[in-house]
């Protein structure tokens, strides 16, 4: 009789009855979410997969899921950016072409002398306030996001 860890003493005809554990599933359910990723999958056929997948009893219920993708794709597909990092990047970006963009409304402003590229400069300059809250707030909601990892 095998237990936990004697995998190695079962043939591999055998191990196709053997019971898959959780992590068995996780792992197959890795390995179809990144052949749908790639684009060997459609979202109905990795739906039905996972379906079944966590479903599956058995070593064999498994293979039999992944059978028709490449046995070198991972096992978790690798994400882009961590979260919060799009947030982060396009708030500063917003801030840095905003604080050039008042500066040189304001230089244009101050060359011209007249009242009204002064009041225009102002206004410019209220706008841009606004812009700098609205951007910190999605920079420091990103942050948190990307510091807890949701």
């Amino acid at each position: 009789m095998t237990g936990p860890g004697d995998q190695g003493a079962v043939g591999p005809s055998a191990r196709g009855r053997l019971r898959a554990s959780h992590a068995d599933r996780e792992q197959a359910i890795g390995t179809l979410k990144a052949a749908f990723v790639q684009g060997r999958l459609t979202k109905d056929e990795l739906d039905a997969r996972v379906g079944r997948a966590l479903a599956s009893r058995t070593y064999a219920d498994l293979t039999a899921l992944t059978a028709d993708l490449p046995a070198d794709l991972p096992a978790k597909p690798a994400t882009a950016q961590p979260p919060g990092a799009t947030g982060i990047r396009s708030s500063t970006r917003v801030m840095r072409t905003g604080t050039v963009l008042t500066a040189a409304v304001w230089m244009a402003a101050l060359l011209a002398g007249s009242p009204a590229a002064l009041m225009l400069a102002f206004t410019f300059t209220v706008v841009y306030l606004g812009t700098m809250l609205l951007a910190g707030a999605v920079l420091l909601e990103s942050r948190h996001e990307q510091r807890s990892g949701s």
